[in-house]
């Protein structure tokens, strides 16, 4: 969660041209991609850190703004606005005949002097006023990767965020890419304002047999060849145990069922389900013996 040198992240430094980002994105990206650096966490997380740098570096405005306020770059009007009440409070001293002669738009030279009486420093144009200025911390956004299982029940995870560990509870039913925000957990505020948030997206990893579509499960179960002309019964997995079928005399392949209230949990919905919706797979044998060979040869003769 520290401040990310985007042009660091890059390998670029500030004088790189919009053509030198693209490529370097490119590069890295291919590099670090998670299809080529299956479960290799550090290369994940180089990943993530290569996006972000490339949706500011590649936006022209977000740059800007990044290049003259650096981790504060989000908050780049909220400093803008207030250096131009500033600016007019200088205005309105100096036609009154006030102690200041502010006027004209603020020089690189005196910015740092601006951020100095914004934030506290001592002396400075605007004095006590403008360090009476609160303004939010930055929001801070983090990604955490989750098993299926691990979504399928309510569970408490502790995250490490800048040197503090954060307690937090993920209701079960939480959907692949969901975001979720941590009210006061990003950045510490300015001048007493409050601190950011934190907002964290989830990564669901699915190593099940299940697809899974908001809270309903699909699952294709094969069966044989005799159970689907005869009918029978069958066992099956659920995501939470199993159950037994029954296969009617006749069954088609691709023939779906649904059982209900055996998919996953509704976000925030206590014991709140969807459904299960299993698809038949009719299974044929790849090897007669003689005489399931001639049986069939006679099946064959009646028209089946």
């Amino acid at each position: 969660m520290e401040f990310i040198d985007y042009y660091k992240v890059l390998g670029l430094d500030k004088s790189a041209s919009q053509n030198d980002i693209k490529k370097a994105y490119r590069k890295l990206a291919r590099k670090y991609h998670p299809d080529v650096n299956p479960n290799d966490k550090n290369a994940e997380i180089r990943f993530k850190q290569i996006n972000e740098a490339n949706a500011v570096l590649s936006d022209p405005e977000k740059r800007k703004k990044y290049d003259r306020y650096g981790k504060d770059w989000e908050h780049a009007e909220e400093f803008e606005k207030a250096r131009q009440q500033q600016q007019q409070q200088g205005r309105r001293y100096q036609g009154s005949g006030g102690p200041f002669t502010y006027s004209g738009d603020a020089s690189e030279a005196d910015f740092s002097d601006f951020f100095e009486s914004m934030f506290g420093g001592a002396g400075g144009f605007g004095g006590g006023r403008s360090r009476q200025m609160k303004f939010k911390g930055q929001d801070y956004n983090a990604r955490l990767t989750l098993d299926l299982r691990d979504a399928y029940t309510t569970h408490k995870r502790t995250l490490t965020v800048n040197g503090k560990n954060i307690r937090i509870t993920i209701p079960a039913g939480i959907e692949d890419g969901q975001t979720i925000r941590i009210k006061g957990h990003g950045g510490p505020g300015i001048n007493g304002g409050p601190d950011g948030d934190l907002y964290i997206t989830f990564d669901i990893a699915n190593n099940t047999p299940f697809k899974r579509e908001r809270s309903n499960l699909y699952k294709t179960e094969e069966i044989p060849l005799t159970t689907a002309v005869l009918g029978g019964e069958i066992t099956v997995d659920t995501f939470d145990g199993k159950v037994r079928l029954k296969v009617a005399p006749g069954t088609q392949n691709d023939t779906r069922i649904k059982l209900k209230g055996k998919g996953f949990p509704k976000y925030k919905k206590e014991e709140t389900f969807g459904d299960l919706f299993i698809t038949y797979r009719v299974t044929l044998p790849e090897k007669l013996t003689p005489e399931q060979e001639e049986m069939f040869k006679k099946l064959k003769q009646t028209g089946l």
